[in-house]
């Protein structure tokens, strides 16, 4: 059973269509019980990082999430879902993420429009299982103003160009968690979907 979260940002329902559409048994939930029992976790997220950290202590979800992660079951995290794993935002300088990473989120500082919106590719830096079938420079989709600096360059898994690089997607050991939209990026974000499902 694959949990995915809802804790009121994002949209939630279709990434849950997108994984039905490719046959997996998914539950939304808002109860810490839930997702220690679920052999997947995913953490979608749209808005604002401080909204998002008091939504997930709304439902006392903070340490539900670490303690699934410590526990080396697979964890996908989406959009605002990567952000959070981070210690702060710029968005919201007062309120602590999750710390899952070292390091920030920042916004985009160029003369290019913010948001970020739309197609863009990712530039793969490394094999992983979640990126099988693949090819380097398949453009996904992305809707975003702020982006992560991990303090680990490690943990990088793909890189995409917006007036300069930043981190697009993420991975270490059993956690996985992209900048862009997977349920939204056509037959590539399935592929990753897919593989999230079958490792």
């Amino acid at each position: 059973m694959i949990a995915i979260v809802d804790y009121g940002m994002g949209n939630i329902m279709s990434v849950q269509k997108a994984l039905q559409k490719l046959g997996a048994k998914t539950i939304l939930t808002n109860n810490p019980k839930t997702i220690s029992k679920s052999d997947k976790l995913i953490l979608p997220g749209v808005g604002a990082f401080g909204d998002a950290i008091k939504g997930l202590k709304a439902y006392n979800l903070e340490n539900a999430i670490r303690n699934f992660i410590n526990s080396n079951k697979l964890f996908l995290g989406i959009c605002l879902g990567l952000q959070i794993l981070f210690e702060k935002s710029e968005e919201s300088p007062d309120i602590p993420g999750l710390g899952i990473f070292k390091g920030s989120v920042a916004k985009f500082k160029t003369k290019l429009k913010v948001p970020h919106m739309g197609w863009n590719s990712i530039n793969i830096l490394k094999p992983s299982s979640i990126l099988k079938g693949i090819k380097n420079n398949s453009y996904v989709y992305f809707v975003h103003s702020y982006y992560v600096k991990p303090k680990d360059k490690n943990v990088i898994l793909t890189l995409t160009n917006y007036d300069k690089d930043f981190v697009s997607m993420i991975w270490k050991e059993n956690i996985y968690a992209c900048q862009f939209h997977p349920e939204k990026s056509q037959n590539v974000g399935l592929k990753i979907l897919e593989n999230f499902l079958k490792m």
